[in-house]
Order: C-alpha cells, then structure tokens, then sequence
C-alpha cells in the first residue's frame, strides 16, 4: 500500500508563525496608534506596513487602540500618509511615512517605543552583523536564489 504524502503547514499555522516571527513588536507606554493613508493607489510602504506589521503590533499588544483611516485621495491632491502615536503619559508624536519602506515605519516605530527588548534585538542583530529589519519578499528570493 502506497503512503500518502503528509500535508505542509496549515493556514492557521502559517498566519500564526507570521504573527510570532521575530522580533517581538511589543511597545512600551503607548495607547493609541492612527494611521492615515490613502485609500488606493498610492502611499505604498504605508500600505505594507497596514498588512504585514500592523497585525503583528494588534498580536503583540492587545490593548493598544489601534485605528486606520483610509481616505479617498484624488489625482490631484498632494497629502502624505502619517502615523500618530499617543502615550500613556499623553505626549504625542507623529511620523511622516511619505516614501519610506514598511520596513524602516516598523523600525521608526519600535525605535520609539520598542523599550528594552528592542534595543536588545538591535545590538545582538549589529554584532552579528545582520540588518535589524530584513524583509525576504520575491525580489529578494529572486536575488538570493541565483547565488
């Protein structure tokens, strides 16, 4: 009798290795995060930053207020996406996302609030002479596989 192949992770499975991978995206001392982007076709590092690091943000902090404003932006107007942070403390601070990666939003804003385990992370990830911050996407693979 011939075996069947075992079956590769579940979806479940893989949504929850994503949420978990490291690093940590715990913050220290905030209550509320807003961001404000375009609804479509524009503001594109902000829009990655929404899919792929915000749910691990919700993940790791449940109890953070996190709201997101998708706005109708028309061809003509010319207005960036922003990131609002609001501390337990109530200081305030803002982050203009206009043209930068998902990637260096997410180490903007765990240089803010990352606390002690952020900054633990980026001294061992120095010392091994990593990049604090790597995402592997298809161009990435692309590059990597023809090595």
């Amino acid at each position: 009798m011939a075996k069947l192949p075992l079956p590769g992770p579940s979806r479940l499975s893989k949504i929850l290795q994503s949420l978990t991978k490291a690093p940590r995206a715990t913050l220290v001392g905030v209550r509320c995060i807003t961001l404000t982007l375009a609804q479509r076709n524009d503001h594109f590092g902000a829009r990655h930053f929404l899919k792929e690091d915000l749910p691990r943000i919700r993940y790791a902090n449940p109890k953070i207020d996190i709201k997101v404003n998708k706005l109708v932006k028309q061809k003509d107007e010319s207005w960036h996406p922003e990131l609002f942070l609001e501390f337990s403390d109530g200081r305030k601070q803002s982050f203009d996302l206009h043209n930068k990666w998902s990637s260096a939003i997410f180490q903007e804003l765990m240089d803010t609030a990352g606390g002690n385990s952020w900054t633990r992370w980026k001294s061992e990830r120095a010392a091994a002479g990593l990049p604090v911050v790597f995402r592997f996407d298809r161009f990435n693979s692309f590059l990597y596989s023809a090595f």
